[in-house]
């Protein structure tokens, strides 16, 4: 749908771990697609863990926004409010005049494994986990800050203030930062009911309070660029600049789930389950976290390593079958659970609800039958199975009448595997077209703030519906197999 002259338009900028996303959406939601740009983001394997240059990372998305501004001008559109949303638990350090003298760590670098395993002897780690809504646990900034200061004490050294990847961003687009409360929720630092740096947890991490950036809450806008970014960015120069949110939480916004009776799930290159809703925060079950999209708005669920991630590795080393279309049809040709495999689908490791602080893949019951769309159909299952294991979880939180509504692209793209998804949880799914479900949640957000809706009321259509079927019994059993490896191996039992 064009947008009239009359009409607001937000341009959401999207940083994923992988890609960073430029796109315009006008006051209803809609997105433009005249106006869209991409880049990449890419991360550098060092020692067994992550990072990457912060200047790198950045001039990425520096080259982004010059390809967004050159399509605004090329269209003669103008821009009301830019709206950031970001991937969660991303941490560099940066010195008194704002120069990054530490690599940006992300969520998947998880080399503060041992800090994590000392610092669990020193603290309640469920009092901390009521408080903060996060685990202990390597993909949080709380261990990373630590890790940073014990292993490379020299760059540690060097840190004034500690940052999130976009709060870097905006101390160079604008020469002043801050810490949006979403972004600030999932750091394992932040006490989830004042809003406030929980003090308990900044001793763990060894850092002071005035090492981190100011928090703000919502509506937080920033405005007025700096130079050269105004002369760059002349579109940009002077409308709101909204967030950063965390993209988890604008995800729910952006399909639509804002209210305990919608539990949004995502399979992209990971996954996640999450419920949202307009009050006070609640301690999350053990297992689950707790963070914010905004002030008034907590989002409570798990998020899973694996999904997508699973689907690509498959097709490239089993060699699958190149045309989507049949290798679809293979896989749905495998009956539930016919495989003989038991699949611990930890290939980037694993979060939600364990925790392990160094999961690796299983896969047990392999023979000479086996073949690769057998294996591919049981890591389908088994990232289904751990979405069962969270919505177990977020159940006691749901009313009884309550709907599952999905997207990503894995799921957009397999059929197969939305079914298995419903069969598994035992639940109806409804499954929306949101390709830009972050994106679009920062964009209805922005309009929220600039008083132009309620993000509520904008919820979008849904696909189709994918109703349980009599699998549902066999993927109970499997299921139950599935948790017994799961919980037997990360105790530190043998495999098999």
């Amino acid at each position: 749908m064009a947008a009239t002259p009359d009409d607001p338009a937000v341009l959401a900028l999207d940083i994923g771990t992988s890609s960073a996303r430029a796109l315009l959406y006008d006051g209803r939601g809609v997105r433009q697609p005249d106006v869209q740009a991409a880049a990449p983001l890419a991360w550098e394997a060092v020692d067994g863990g992550f990072e990457a240059p912060a200047e790198e990372l950045a001039r990425a998305v520096d080259d982004l926004l010059d390809q967004a501004v050159a399509r605004l001008r090329t269209t003669g559109r103008a821009v009301d409010a830019v709206a950031v949303a970001t991937f969660w638990h991303s941490l560099l350090g940066v010195d008194a005049d704002g120069r990054a003298v530490t690599p940006v760590l992300p969520w998947m670098d998880g080399r503060s494994a041992a800090v994590v395993r000392r610092l669990r002897a020193q603290v309640d780690e469920r009092a901390l986990h009521a408080r903060t809504g996060a685990r202990l646990h390597p993909s949080y900034p709380l261990a990373k800050i630590r890790w940073l200061t014990e292993s490379r004490p020299q760059e540690a050294a060097r840190v004034r203030r500690w940052l999130a990847f976009p709060e870097y961003l905006l101390l160079r687009w604008f020469g002043r930062t801050h810490a949006h409360v979403s972004m600030a929720s999932g750091t394992g630092l932040l006490d989830q009911r004042t809003r406030q740096w929980d003090p308990e947890a900044l001793a763990l991490a060894g850092v002071h309070p005035d090492a981190l950036p100011g928090l703000a809450d919502t509506p937080a806008a920033a405005g007025g660029l700096r130079e050269p970014y105004a002369a760059r960015w002349p579109a940009l120069a002077r409308c709101p600049w909204f967030g950063p949110f965390g993209d988890g939480g604008t995800g729910n916004v952006g399909v639509g789930c804002l209210e305990r009776g919608r539990v949004a799930v995502m399979v992209g290159t990971s996954g996640a389950m999450r419920v949202a809703w307009r009050g006070e925060p609640v301690t999350p079950p053990w297992g689950l976290w707790t963070y914010r999209i905004d002030g008034s708005r907590p989002v409570m669920g798990g998020a899973l390593s694996n999904g997508g991630n699973l689907f690509t590795w498959a097709r490239q080393v089993l060699a699958l079958d190149p045309d989507d279309v049949r290798l679809q049809a293979a896989l749905a040709a495998v009956p539930p659970d016919g495989h003989g495999l038991t699949v611990l689908p930890f290939w980037a490791g694993e979060r939600s609800p364990d925790y392990p602080e160094e999961a690796r893949g299983l896969l047990v019951g392999f023979g000479l039958e086996t073949t690769p769309v057998q294996v591919l159909r049981a890591l389908m299952e088994a990232v289904a199975y751990r979405f069962g294991i969270l919505y177990r979880l977020l159940q006691p939180h749901l009313p009884p009448l309550h709907r599952i509504v999905a997207t990503g692209q894995a799921l957009l793209r397999s059929a197969v595997w939305t079914q298995i998804l419903a069969d598994v949880l035992g639940q109806a799914v409804d499954l929306v077209d949101v390709q830009e479900a972050s994106a679009r949640g920062a964009a209805l957000l922005a309009l929220e703030a600039l008083g132009e809706g309620d993000p509520i009321a904008r919820p979008p259509a849904v696909v189709r519906t994918i109703k349980p079927g009599p699998a549902t019994a066999v993927y109970r059993e499997a299921l139950a197999r599935h948790e017994r490896l799961s919980t037997h191996v990360l105790a530190g039992g043998p495999a098999a």
